[in-house]
Parts: C-alpha cells; sequence; structure tokens
C-alpha cells in the first residue's frame, strides 16, 4: 500500500517523499511500525506494544508522525511536537540552522510549500528523539490532563 501511494504521486513529489520516508525510517526508533492512515504514509506505536490504540478510536494505532503529499505541498505531522514544549522549542531553534525558508507550522504539522528545502537531517534529528516507551508516556501524560 505504501508504494502504491508513492506512485500515485506527481514524479515531483515522488522524489521528496520517498527522501522523507528513507531519512524516517533511517532515524525512526525500533518498535514503531510505518504503515498508511488517513491517505498518509504513517509511524505508529502497534497494538503489540500499546493496546489501549489511539483514544479518538482504540481501533487505530498509536500515531506518531505522518507525512503526506497534499494541495500545498508535503506534510510532515510529528504528534511529539504538539505534545512536548520543551521538543518543540528545540525544533524551532533547531529549524533555523537549516533553512532560510520560514517554519510554516500547525499544532504538529509542519508544511513544507517548497519541497526542495525540506530540511531532511533536522527531521532525521527529530525522529530519533523519542523511542517508543518515551512517546507513549508523553501521550499518556497529555491524554490524563
Amino acid at each position: 500500500m505504501i508504494l502504491e501511494y508513492i506512485n500515485s504521486l506527481p514524479d515531483e513529489r515522488k522524489k521528496a517523499i520517498k527522501q522523507l520516508q528513507k531519512t524516517i525510517l533511517e532515524n525512526l526508533p525500533e518498535g514503531f511500525e510505518e504503515t498508511i492512515t488517513d491517505n498518509m504514509i504513517s509511524y505508529v506505536v502497534p497494538h503489540t506494544i500499546y493496546p489501549k490504540g489511539y483514544h479518538c478510536n482504540p481501533n487505530l494505532p498509536l500515531p506518531f508522525a505522518s507525512i503526506a503529499s497534499q494541495k500545498y505541498g508535503i506534510a510532515f505531522y510529528h504528534m511529539g511536537l504538539y505534545s512536548d514544549n520543551k521538543l518543540l522549542n528545540w525544533f524551532k531553534e533547531e529549524y533555523l540552522k537549516f533553512t532560510e525558508i520560514k517554519l510554516d507550522m500547525g499544532k504538529s504539522c509542519i508544511r513544507f510549500k517548497k519541497i526542495e528545502q525540506i530540511p531532511y537531517e533536522l527531521i532525521g534529528k527529530l525522529m530519533a528523539k523519542l523511542s517508543v516507551e518515551e512517546w507513549v508516556n508523553l501521550y499518556e501524560a497529555n491524554i490524563k490532563k
């Protein structure tokens, strides 16, 4: 399904999505799984590790990160940025070291309108920051609030 998703993209997007996927997989801590959810390539905590699943829909595995080709460009989602101000502040500071393009970001979504400006190295560093156990603990701490 992931290959089908990538092959369905316009040629100019395929290369960037493949590079993002490669960067993520090379830096993704053990335990996360790659899958397709909501028409995005997603990286999740599987039910075998976290049986409770996602609180919004326990049938779904716990989401962690996703990449998607969207109308305006490529979106990268990282739930840790939404859940941990320390991690968010680190990312914002580091982002300035990797590109001159202004950060276009929502709660967990980073939008790349100019796909040639995607800071792959920074994305790799971000992906390596949280283990599955750390992400589950952070998630649960935020859900209880």
